[in-house]
């Protein structure tokens, strides 16, 4: 006697429906992925570079978002140099030479300031060793294989 058959949920028309929306998805990922064409503008570049510059008055923000003088100046100093074609790291080498380091809104990843990223890398690292050997003492243990031997040692032990 044949088998009934049931439906099955998701399969048939939903199946293709979900594919062709995970097609659709990874097509608009790879299309909004894409870099622009050709070259940044002179106000695209100026904002770049702007943006990875603190505003030495206002500290919270950076020179490209602040409204202060001194940011005018960083901004109106980075245009003027990116006009005369120096590139986006001798600009910021620029700034960091006349204010410090610290005008840097990310720290540089050598030296002392290199701890800024290593530091919760190895948090992480530690917290994920911890965490698996407090798991490998908490798993229960097999029990012991114990011998004739050693079953006759223990009745002789307990008096039987």
């Amino acid at each position: 006697m044949p088998r009934p058959t049931r439906s099955v949920p998701g399969s048939g028309v939903a199946l293709w429906s979900w594919a062709l929306m995970a097609l659709v998805l990874v097509g608009a990922l790879a299309v909004g992925a894409r870099r622009g064409d050709g070259p940044p503008s002179e106000g695209q570049r100026v904002h770049r570079i702007t943006s990875q510059i603190r505003c030495p008055t206002c500290r919270g923000l950076s020179a490209a978002d602040s409204d202060s003088p001194a940011a005018e100046f960083i901004r109106e100093e980075t245009r003027r140099r990116v006009r005369a074609g120096e590139p986006d790291a001798q600009i910021i080498a620029f700034f960091v030479g006349r204010y410090g380091s610290d005008i840097l809104l990310k720290p540089e990843r050598r030296g002392v300031a290199g701890l800024v990223w290593a530091l919760p890398a190895a948090g992480v690292v530690l917290a994920v060793g911890g965490l698996a050997l407090a798991f490998h003492r908490w798993r229960p243990r097999r029990e012991a294989r114990v011998s004739a031997a050693d079953r006759a040692l223990v009745e002789e032990a307990m008096g039987r």
